[in-house]
């Protein structure tokens, strides 16, 4: 967080509500990548799009490479502790029936009241966690 900037955060920002809105106005899907995923698993017949919106969304990670000079990520963790972490974002996905862009994009865009006490409480969840690691840390 030492190199943030409002006008990127912004952009990313627009550019995640411009793409749910177009998924939901031309598509009429949400745009919750928990969703998408799992319906790979269970459909079986309209699964193109899910591909192109998964494949756009990895593409997309590079982009910023392409512009900047400082992309350069790194992570501090083993790949057990990143196993363990996306699995239990998938359980708790699965328990909250949805995720953060299925219910803090789309869900309060479209002002639905599960979706915004969804959104709260993964927030504070978030935000008390990191409080009781930096005062382990």
């Amino acid at each position: 967080m030492t190199d943030f900037t409002p006008f990127s955060a912004l952009l990313g920002g627009a550019l995640l509500g411009i793409g749910a809105l177009l998924l939901l106005k031309f598509n009429g899907r949400i745009a919750g990548i928990s969703g998408i995923i799992k319906g790979l698993f269970t459909s079986n017949n309209d699964n193109v799009w899910r591909y192109c919106f998964l494949i756009g969304v990895l593409v997309s990670s590079f982009i910023p490479q392409a512009f900047s000079h400082d992309s350069e990520v790194t992570l501090n963790a083993s790949w057990s502790i990143i196993i363990i972490a996306g699995l239990l974002v998938g359980l708790g996905s699965a328990l909250g029936s949805g995720c953060t862009s299925g219910h803090g994009i789309c869900g309060i865009g479209r002002l639905s009241k599960r979706s915004i006490i969804a959104t709260l409480t993964f927030m504070a969840s978030a935000a008390l966690t990191v409080f009781l690691m930096r005062l382990r840390g």
